[in-house]
């Protein structure tokens, strides 16, 4: 089980983003632990300047904008 974190204020981008890894963690049937970061400063403490940002496991794997599915995808196939 991968632990993911969004980063992100509440912005709609931010919304879209953990509402994307939810559903298609589901979808491939992928046991996530999902985690929503709203503070300013615990979003700066992994050095992410423009959110959302999504950190695997520790790890930021992106910054800024919503990524695409097939980002995700890869995402998830590394966590099964």
């Amino acid at each position: 089980m991968k632990n993911i974190k969004v980063l992100g204020t509440g912005c709609a981008n931010c919304k879209t983003t953990l509402k994307l890894i939810a559903d298609m963690a589901a979808e491939k049937g992928v046991v996530v632990q999902l985690e929503k970061i709203e503070e300013i400063r615990d979003i700066m403490a992994y050095g992410v300047m423009s959110t959302p940002g999504v950190v695997i496991d520790g790890k930021v794997v992106h910054a800024g904008g919503v990524p695409n599915r097939g980002k995700i995808e890869q995402w998830l196939a590394d966590a099964s």
